[in-house]
């Protein structure tokens, strides 16, 4: 161990002579090991490519035989990079010399890391132009794509990198290749704002292609505030009528939100107006929406040039117009629709308007849960922010007094949640096994017990009724018997350090007492196993301390202080040399039944088939 990281810290830093000390007294057997060896996931070579140590990667080739094509993790920009070869590395960081030499040396031109970059697709990343014409003279596939789809051409064109995109279209790149969402170099353009490099790739025969959102790039220019590119799009032959309206309606929305420039939205809005009402032309009236939005402070789209001046009096007004305007034009599915709701929602919320912070956020959730495949990261992201801003209200802060959270949001909030959870499940049990991801299930849960928890808060201040809804909603989740990644209950959440940690900010501690007693008051099984054999008891013993009263409070539920997991641990093992194990008597709670199944374990006693099945399986505890 000692001797690795000699050998890698020289490596590291570029220290030759130490290197050469070290390793050129030693066999050719240990040499090898210790250059292939890796410390922090990387080995030496890519240390010293990463950090372009020419000479020390000459050395570990040429003297200590060192794998061109190994690979490791590496860290740029914040972003550590898992699988990337040598020569990705020094692409990466855009050392010349390195790329050549490992190139000479026969490295693997086309190599990629995990997720499926290329030596190339680094170096135009970051614009080292000279990498770029060496790699692609020496064989690298321009057309070779990342795991999004997205190629050389449409990273350099989202970087602003004019000369490599312009070099590559020269090397026939394909100009209207599309990712996997759809999107084409044309879009990464106008979501940088690159317009010198629209236009080479307007000149190269790019067309204007929809993304899987159905966004051109157009809108993308619109949804970004590139005025610039908007207004050059817009002048071109191609672009309708009802697309040049569409985009500056949909930019004076952008410089509302995103600019917060009124006079500026209203100047786009005015532009549009006077389109649609052209004189010459045939009119282009908006469509009229059948039903107004709550939410929206039941407002409606403007549709005169009198209430369009109207609206500098009354931002709040023009705020609401905003969001109208995106969510007709890009739709409820797009991500930019409900993600500016919220946006506007957390705006009021930050100047104590906490009533209308709920509605615009119930609004998108609801939208969201339409529109968005169950368990979406983005729902997910809905329900978490629900759960801070509600911790938020009942938290003093500052000197600031908790506000009073209504009982209707935050059930309304849990329903939701429950039914996301439900909807979640069913989804997953169409897919096939390969296809199963729990990820989302398991992030899901933590929310709700965090919403359970914010919930209990409550709980003096509630009638019979809302205590006997809230408690059914709880039996009803607990019915449908979910587990997370590690098959953990919700009982095993509630006793877990570990959910404290959900979001940036805090919400609830666990483990959390109110909680776990809920939880078992509406019936959760307090001997339920994980995928490692861990009850909930077991989970509690080992938080770090372990609290007596959520120790206690599962044993008096019956939960078995003998039970053994996956390792063979018996909660008391795991609480041994803490005060509970001092305080905690096995046999207070330790039956016969409990005492014959340790034994035909201990001995080995075959049992299947003899006993009933729920007998078997509380031997098998045992």
């Amino acid at each position: 161990m000692e001797y690795r990281s000699v050998v890698y810290n020289a490596a590291r830093d570029g220290k030759l002579n130490r290197l050469k000390i070290f390793l050129d007294h030693k066999s050719k057997d240990v040499v090898r090991q210790l250059v292939q060896a890796k410390t922090n996931g990387a080995t030496p070579l890519i240390m010293a490519a990463r950090n372009g140590h020419f000479e020390v990667a000459k050395y570990l080739i040429e003297q200590c035989e060192a794998d061109l094509e190994q690979v490791g993790s590496v860290t740029f920009d914040g972003e550590t990079i898992e699988g990337a070869p040598p020569l990705w590395c020094a692409a990466a960081a855009g050392y010349l010399n390195i790329v050549e030499f490992l190139v000479t040396r026969t490295a693997s031109v086309n190599k990629t890391t995990l997720t499926n970059s290329t030596p190339l697709r680094a170096a135009s990343f970051d614009g080292h132009f000279e990498i770029v014409k060496f790699l692609v003279e020496n064989g690298a596939d321009i057309e070779i794509a990342n795991r999004h789809g997205h190629t050389c051409l449409m990273i350099a064109c989202y970087k602003g990198h004019y000369e490599i995109a312009k070099y590559l279209l020269e090397n026939g790149a394909d100009v209207n290749r599309k990712s996997v969402k759809g999107n084409t170099a044309l879009h990464d353009c106008a979501e940088s704002g690159s317009l010198e490099i629209m236009k080479l790739l307007l000149d190269h025969k790019a067309v204007m292609a929809k993304d899987s959102y159905g966004m051109t790039p157009l809108l993308a220019a619109a949804v970004a505030g590139f005025s610039a590119i908007v207004e050059f799009l817009i002048d071109r032959e191609e672009c309708s009528r009802e697309q040049k309206i569409d985009a500056l309606e949909l930019l004076g929305a952008t410089y509302v939100d995103k600019k917060r420039d009124m006079l500026g939205a209203i100047d786009f809005w005015r532009q549009a107006m006077e389109e649609r009402y052209s004189k010459e032309k045939t009119l282009l009236l908006k469509p009229e929406r059948t039903e107004l939005v709550n939410a929206y402070g039941n407002a409606t789209e403007i549709a005169s040039a009198e209430q369009l001046d109207d609206l500098i009096s009354d931002p709040d007004d023009l705020r609401m117009q905003a969001l109208l305007v995106r969510e007709r034009i890009l739709g409820p599915a797009h991500p930019d629709t409900s993600y500016y709701i919220r946006y506007r929602g957390a705006l009021y919320a930050d100047n104590g308007n906490f009533d209308r912070c709920i509605q615009l956020w119930t609004y998108a959730l609801d939208m969201q849960q339409k529109v968005l495949e169950p368990l979406s990261p983005m729902t997910q992201s809905s329900f978490l922010s629900f759960s801070e801003l509600f911790s938020f209200m009942t938290t003093e802060w500052r000197n600031r007094p908790a506000h009073p959270v209504a009982f209707k949001d935050i059930m309304d909030v849990l329903l939701k949640s429950v039914n996301e959870l439900e909807r979640g499940r069913k989804h997953l049990h169409t897919l096939e096994e390969s296809e199963h991801d729990n990820t989302h299930v398991s992030r899901l849960l933590v929310i709700i017990m965090h919403i359970l928890c914010l919930m209990c808060r409550l709980k003096s201040n509630l009638s019979d009724g809302e205590e006997e809804a809230f408690k059914k909603n709880v039996y009803r989740l607990i019915k449908m018997k979910p587990t997370s990644g590690k098959g953990q209950s919700p009982l095993h959440l509630a006793c877990s350090k570990d959910t404290t940690n959900v979001g940036r900010y805090p919400v609830c501690s666990f483990p959390s007492l109110p909680v776990i007693t809920l939880l078992l008051e509406v019936g959760s099984d307090v001997n339920a196993v994980d995928s490692d054999k861990n009850t909930p008891l077991h989970i509690a013993a080992g938080n770090k301390p372990c609290k007596l009263d959520v120790f206690s409070l599962l044993l008096k539920h019956g939960a078995h202080i003998d039970a053994c997991n996956g390792d063979r641990k018996t909660p008391m093992q795991l609480i041994r040399g803490t005060t509970i194990y001092e305080i905690a008597c096995p046999l207070e709670f330790t039956t016969l039944q409990c005492l014959a199944a340790r034994k035909i374990v201990k001995c080995g006693i075959p049992y299947t088939g003899s006993i009933p099945k729920r007998l078997e399986q509380f031997v098998e505890m045992h």
